[in-house]
């Protein structure tokens, strides 16, 4: 099951709700930005889509496109699916469900396996690579002597090992309170 927010969630199973799976209104909670940046990630899932709205019929608008016309957002088929729902129209079988199976595979089928993504490491001789090899030494390293090192604020110090190091590199630091040297971090994997 696709991970979800807990508003995209909300906005989802509103519009499931809806006989037209109208996704409007948004949460009273969700407005100017926010909105915009939920939907936007939505809109890019394919959980809705926009839809020209039928102002006759009192749909709700989520945008105006300029020439008199409006845009609502509506729940897609994959959106429904996100939040676990099956959408009524939905043939339970897909095509070919029932057909016997064949030994060659599908023709979008890859035949060789794909290789694993490729592990980040950094260029060796860089800022990153001696604060990996720091914090990797058996001591650890304190802020202020990637600070001394680095020569970097205590901030880019702090935003590189939790931004660069945890987050896009994958690594585990860890962060102990060291008599004398205060607060030391380390990597130990």
């Amino acid at each position: 099951m696709t991970k979800l927010s807990d508003t995209q969630a909300i906005i989802l199973s509103a519009a499931a709700q809806r006989e037209d799976r109208i996704a409007l209104p948004l949460p009273e909670s969700l407005r100017g930005g926010a909105a915009a940046k939920v939907v936007g990630a939505m809109l890019a899932k394919g959980f809705l889509q926009e839809v020209d709205a039928d102002m006759r019929k009192g749909e709700p608008v989520w945008r105006e496109t300029g020439d008199g016309h409006g845009v609502t957002l509506v729940a897609t088929d994959a959106g429904l699916a996100a939040i676990g729902i099956e959408p009524e129209d939905a043939n339970p079988a897909p095509a070919g469900a029932t057909d016997a199976p064949t030994e060659e595979p599908a023709p979008d089928t890859p035949t060789e396996p794909e290789a694993a993504p490729k592990a980040r490491t950094p260029r060796e001789g860089t800022k990153q690579a001696k604060l990996i090899e720091m914090l990797r030494a058996e001591s650890g390293a304190t802020v202020d002597e990637i600070v001394a090192a680095l020569d970097w604020q205590a901030h880019t110090a702090r935003g590189a090992m939790s931004g660069a190091l945890k987050k896009k590199l994958g690594l585990t630091i860890i962060s102990e309170k060291v008599d004398g040297r205060g607060r030391v971090y380390a990597i130990r994997d």
